[in-house]
């Protein structure tokens, strides 16, 4: 695929690793269709530097955790720009505290709604608007994690591991219209509230390149899956190779 003159829509791409995605895909020549939470100074800020490469950008904030409201997310980027070529489910929740034994019904609803009941609406809307005779690609965020059998973030991993079941299963649903593909993040970017020098000594003991990635190396890895055409249901580790 072209990138050039594509309309993108990027749930969390404002902040972290959605706004390097949504500048890559800028720098690539697409519109981008901005989805953000409460984050609006930040989202206005992704705005302006995606547009300094020449192409339209628009901002929407949406409750992922509302299904009235996510369900609007694709409807207003068609309205906007009257398709949507390329969907990035990057939006998600990974709370500190998150066990078997501490876990609550709250929490398991709000996770389950905005990792994984989120994704699967915007990627049904997006299928619906693609035309019978047009093409399509659809990218998740995932946890490299999960390739590692663990009792931490109990409920985060039950929906990261369903997106990742999702991907596959939908790979099979939606071709040869749509490619649907994947990548696994290990260390990229220290948790809220940690600095870079939590990630260098983490990465030093326990990955075996001992180093940690970046937003910068993720944005490469999609790129790369949007532009190829004969690629569907691959989910690339981007992990240093921590979870071999």
């Amino acid at each position: 695929m072209d990138l050039k003159g594509k309309v993108a829509l990027i749930t969390g791409g404002a902040i972290r690793v959605g706004r390097a995605l949504t500048l890559a895909l800028a720098e690539a020549g697409c519109k981008v269709f901005i989805h953000y939470g409460r984050s609006v100074a930040p989202a206005r800020g992704t705005q302006a530097d995606a547009r300094a490469f020449g192409v339209e950008a628009h901002i929407i904030s949406a409750d992922l955790s509302d299904t009235a409201a996510t369900q609007g997310i694709v409807p207003a980027a068609v309205d906007r720009y009257g398709r949507v070529d390329i969907l990035v489910n990057s939006a998600a929740i990974f709370p500190e505290e998150d066990t078997f034994s501490t876990t609550n019904l709250s929490l398991w609803d709000l996770l389950f709604a905005v990792n994984l009941r989120a994704p699967f609406l915007l990627s049904q809307a997006f299928a619906a608007q693609v035309p019978p005779d047009g093409r399509g690609k659809i990218i998740s965020i995932l946890d490299a994690r999960l390739k590692e059998s663990a009792p931490d973030h109990f409920v985060y991993r039950l929906t990261k591991g369903g997106l990742w079941n999702m991907t596959e299963m939908l790979a099979h649903e939606l071709a040869p219209r749509i490619t649907v593909n994947a990548v696994a993040l290990g260390a990229i970017l220290p948790p809220p509230g940690a600095d870079r020098s939590y990630l260098e000594n983490m990465a030093q003991t326990q990955v075996p390149l001992q180093r940690p990635g970046s937003p910068e190396i993720v944005a490469q890895s999609v790129l790369h899956l949007l532009r190829q055409d004969f690629l569907t249901g691959v989910v690339i580790p981007i992990d240093g190779g921590q979870f071999l």
